[in-house]
């Protein structure tokens, strides 16, 4: 990731069967694993322009695919405000998949590490739940995440 790709998805053809094959059960709840391909992302440049610096704005939507990364699945969207220049972003996001959406909301980080974000919510199969969701950095250059959700509910 070059500092400004963050997690995120742009619809297509929903494969259910995939995703099922990534939904395990855990301990207190369940555990959801997808891939985003971070294809679109874009930032909004706020002044001082050229700058990485407090304000500035990225946005997405990217497509889903399973945990094997074979099928798309789902896509998901959302923002981030970045809060510290060069270390990390305050986001917020759902993925959307064909049972349901979940929604995250935390920080995402520069460094190429683990984020954890808090899962604050979803519709459909994810209705009232609760957990946190691991963002993981598959390669250097930020194009592609996992997305572990530890889902309680």
């Amino acid at each position: 990731m070059r500092r400004f790709i963050v997690a995120a998805a742009v619809g297509g053809a929903l494969v259910v069967g995939a995703l099922a094959s990534s939904v395990t059960a855990a301990p207190g709840g369940r555990t959801l694993t997808v891939v985003e391909h971070a294809d679109t992302d874009f930032v909004v440049d706020n002044a001082p322009t050229g700058v990485d610096s407090v304000g500035d704005t990225l946005a997405w939507g990217n497509p889903i695919y399973d945990a094997s990364d074979d099928h798309q699945v789902g896509r998901d969207q959302g923002s981030c405000v970045r809060t510290n220049p060069g270390m990390s972003w305050e986001c917020a996001w759902t993925t959307i998949l064909a049972d349901g959406s979940l929604t995250v909301e935390g920080p995402f980080t520069d460094d190429g590490e683990d984020s954890v974000l808090s899962i604050t919510g979803g519709t459909g199969a994810y209705s009232n739940v609760r957990g946190e969701m691991t963002l993981h950095w598959r390669n250097e250059l930020g194009t592609q995440f996992d997305f572990t959700f530890r889902i309680n509910g």
